[in-house]
C-alpha cells in the first residue's frame, strides 16, 4: 500500500493485523486525495466492498473498505467529513457500486457526495430526507481513537491523532507520506 498511494497526501497510514482487523491496511486522507486513491486501488485489481460512515467527535468518518482480486487482504480507506459542512467527493465515477453507498450513508448521516449522478433518497422516504437518523447527539460522540484500531503505524501527519492514547508517536517526516 506504502508503494501504491506515494506521493498522494495522507494523514495516516497504519499496517494492520488482519487477523485481528480483518483489514491490511488503514488509512486516513484528506477529501482531497480521494478520488485518485480510488483511481490508483481500480487500476491495481482492487474492488469496492461498502461504503460506511460514524458520527464521532472530530466528524463524520467516512470509510471505504477494498479488496483485491487475486491477493489477500483488505484497505480502508478514511476520510474526515467536518459536521458543518459533510462532504467527500463521489467515487461513483470510478466505482459503479459506490453510487449505492453513497446514497445510504447520505440517507443515514448527512454526507454529501458532490459528483454522486444520481443522489436521491435510497431508503429514507423522501419526505423525511433530512432526518438523518444516525446522527449522534453533540455529547455522545466520540474520539475517532476510541473507535478505530491504530494498527502499526507508517506514517501520521503532524498533528493528526488517530493513535491509541498509550501507543507511541511516530516520527514526524512532513505532510506527505512518501514511503
Amino acid at each position: 500500500m506504502d508503494a501504491l498511494l506515494k506521493g498522494l497526501p495522507l494523514l495516516y497510514l497504519a499496517a494492520c493485523d488482519f487477523q485481528k482487523t480483518g483489514k491490511t491496511w488503514q488509512v486516513v486522507l484528506p477529501a482531497a486525495s480521494l478520488v485518485r486513491a480510488a483511481e490508483r486501488l481500480l487500476a491495481a485489481d482492487y474492488f469496492l466492498e461498502d461504503i460506511s460512515a460514524l458520527d464521532c467527535a472530530e466528524g463524520y468518518v467516512v470509510t471505504y473498505h477494498f479488496a483485491h482480486f487475486h491477493k489477500p487482504g483488505r484497505t480502508a480507506l478514511r476520510v474526515v467529513a467536518p459536521h458543518d459542512a459533510p462532504s467527500v467527493p463521489s467515487i461513483a465515477g470510478i466505482f459503479q457500486g459506490a453510487e449505492w453507498h453513497e446514497r445510504e450513508t447520505r440517507d443515514f448521516h448527512g454526507v454529501l457526495f458532490p459528483g454522486n449522478p444520481n443522489f436521491i433518497p435510497l431508503l429514507i422516504d423522501p419526505d423525511m430526507a433530512d432526518c438523518f437518523p444516525l446522527r449522534k447527539d453533540p455529547k455522545s460522540r466520540v474520539k475517532m481513537r476510541e473507535l478505530l484500531e491504530a494498527g502499526e503505524v507508517r506514517f501520521c501527519a503532524p498533528g493528526f491523532e488517530l493513535m491509541t492514547p498509550d501507543a507511541p508517536a511516530p516520527a514526524e517526516d512532513g505532510a506527505k507520506a512518501t514511503a
